[in-house]
């Protein structure tokens, strides 16, 4: 299942070309990932997935542009990306959330920042809405350290929501929760980028989170020299039910496509390894 190109009622919103990010190492520079393409379409949510260390969280954090890359271009909305800005929000494994604050202060410090035109009614406004539909309308007041992590990271979806970017980049947002947890906030990302269908990419190691998310699924070969090795487009319509997810005809032959992929790049990790 190879990268289709972009359907020509789609714009392409992203495009990755050429990435190549190198690291140093004992004996020079190590090539992470190498001749890394995509493009990425006007609305889509795309799931990134492979095995650990081959370079998922780089290639994020090089489109949110926390990283420089060592060759080739991130193009995002027609501009070069060449630092981080507003336009992309991002949600990280661990919310970072400044302890001092509480969750309503924490999204209206980003709010603050990026609305400065707009009167404090409406910055109040907006960090109420989203943590509201986060399910923490009873819950802004408090602190950091007063919330469990299933609510500090639904603080942390709010505040890059509540930014209105033009994309949002998560990485691994759910991957130190608890199976429950996961789920339940599966559903509070879905539904809030239903309401407008940000594009949006999100880093994964978990197979079934990225068919119940995703429009697409990108698998990266390992690393070094890490590319796209294949593409998926996920067959089920929106919105999504998970239920009705798990009964779709194709949803068990979708999952065996990406955990076959998976386990191909493992045992070639395991021999080179050897």
């Amino acid at each position: 299942m190879s990268q289709p190109v972009a359907r020509p009622a789609d714009r392409v919103f992203l495009e990755i070309f050429q990435l190549r990010k190198e690291f140093a190492g004992p004996a020079g520079p190590v090539p992470v990932v190498d001749g890394f393409d995509l493009r990425v379409a006007k609305g889509e949510l795309i799931a990134l997935i492979g095995h650990s260390g081959c370079g998922k969280s780089t290639v994020l954090s090089i489109v949110a542009g926390l990283q420089t890359a060592t060759h080739g271009d991130v193009i995002l909305d027609g501009r070069p990306v060449t630092g981080p800005g507003p336009d992309r929000g991002v949600v990280f494994q661990a919310p970072c959330l400044l302890p001092w604050m509480t969750a309503y202060e924490n999204v209206m410090l980003g709010v603050n920042h990026v609305f400065s035109h707009a009167t404090r009614q409406e910055r109040q406004q907006i960090a109420t809405y989203y943590l509201s539909v986060v399910g923490l309308a009873d819950s802004m007041h408090k602190r950091p350290g007063e919330l469990s992590g299933g609510m500090r990271q639904r603080v942390g979806i709010a505040r890059a929501f509540a930014l209105s970017p033009k994309m949002l980049l998560l990485d691994e947002p759910f991957g130190m929760l608890d199976s429950l947890t996961r789920l339940e906030l599966q559903e509070v990302l879905l539904e809030l980028w239903g309401r407008d269908q940000r594009t949006a990419l999100i880093v994964t190691h978990d197979v079934d989170e990225a068919l119940f998310l995703a429009d697409r699924v990108v698998m990266m070969t390992n690393g070094p020299h890490a590319r796209v090795g294949d593409v998926l487009d996920v067959p089920f319509d929106r919105p999504r039910i998970r239920a009705e997810v798990l009964e779709h005809s194709e949803y068990y032959r979708a999952r065996e496509h990406l955990i076959g992929f998976l386990a191909h790049h493992d045992r070639g990790r395991t021999t080179e390894a050897a």
